[in-house]
């Protein structure tokens, strides 16, 4: 099978490699895509951290495809089936995982891409958010899980504010049902415009969603006494500063909103299967570039550029 690898910092070669077999409570997954997510940026650039060369498919985790071989003690799922995995190493044409790390995926959905993990992240955080309807709620940050929020909110009788860098986001944020466009341009700004708008008595819950300092700390400026401050950002590159004279004088509830329980993963991306298949998230549009195997390299470009118009990168396998 053909496998990316990555050789050194922003350096990719494709591989001919062999095909994976299943071991004991394992399936075998023939691709069809996966998702290209923020978090590999980080070691694509080359960290001291990092590892080369990856083993082959690495930093692929947001695959989804066809079950073709399945190993011993096996019942789960059968051959045949279509599924969105939570895989490691699938940035390849196959990928072997443990049983319990996938979801069917219903016909309805059949021929639609479907990155379960980031939707199911989604539905995770707004468990963890605990939305009540005519609440105010600050999202900052409109890429694609801050958009997938700005919707999921929205349905949950929210009041959604859309804080984002990009007019194209706002616009995105629009469409998918925030209120209230706030640019993020300006500090003191946002924090003005925003207490002027909830007459000074700030947002119920703010999802941080851009893994970023500056956001981090007008995230809890924005939230009101009592409230949820929700890290929804993915902080990689570096330690943080908190105002924790700010955050204890307020008395808020801070959630970091990350999951690591894989049973929580698999529960999530069964959330948003229901969620797509009821119109509830409409993910589809925020899918803006897709590429090749080949062009991983450009993919993975696309999403730490993240230029204007672009929302989230898939690589399609089939």
């Amino acid at each position: 099978m053909r496998a990316a690898v990555v050789t050194g910092p922003r350096q990719i070669v494709i591989r001919d490699v062999s095909v994976p077999q299943p071991g004991p409570g394992q399936v075998r997954v023939r691709l069809e895509g996966c998702g290209v997510c923020a978090s590999n940026i980080t070691p694509w650039e080359g960290p001291e951290w990092m590892t080369f060369p990856t083993d082959p498919g690495a930093l692929g985790h947001e695959g989804w495809g066809i079950v073709d071989a399945i190993g011993p003690d096996v019942g789960s799922v059968r051959v045949g089936s279509r599924v969105a995995t939570l895989f490691g190493n699938s940035y390849a044409e196959y990928d072997v995982g443990d049983a319990e790390a996938l979801v069917e995926l219903p016909p309805s959905l059949a021929g639609s891409a479907f990155p379960g993990e980031p939707l199911g992240c989604a539905m995770n955080i707004l468990r963890r958010s605990d939305i009540h309807p005519g609440e105010r709620i600050a999202i900052i940050g409109i890429g694609f899980l801050g958009a997938l929020l700005v919707q999921l909110a929205t349905h949950a009788g929210a009041e959604v504010i859309a804080i984002s860098r990009r007019q194209s986001s706002l616009e995105l944020a629009r469409a998918m049902g925030a209120s209230t466009l706030i640019p993020m341009v300006d500090h003191h700004a946002v924090i003005k415009q925003v207490a002027e708008l909830t007459g000074a008595a700030l947002c119920d819950r703010v999802i941080e969603a851009t893994g970023k300092q500056w956001p981090l700390d007008m995230a809890g400026e924005l939230v009101r006494e009592g409230g949820r401050l929700v890290i929804a950002g993915y902080h990689q590159d570096g330690p943080r500063q908190i105002n924790m004279q700010q955050w204890n004088w307020k008395g808020i509830d801070v959630i970091n909103a990350h999951e690591r329980d894989r049973n929580v993963y698999i529960r999530g991306i069964k959330e948003a299967i229901e969620a797509v298949q009821t119109g509830v998230l409409t993910p589809d549009r925020l899918y803006t570039h897709r590429y090749p195997l080949s062009r991983l390299g450009d993919a993975l470009d696309a999403t730490r550029e993240h230029k204007d118009g672009f929302i989230k990168a898939l690589v399609e396998l089939q």
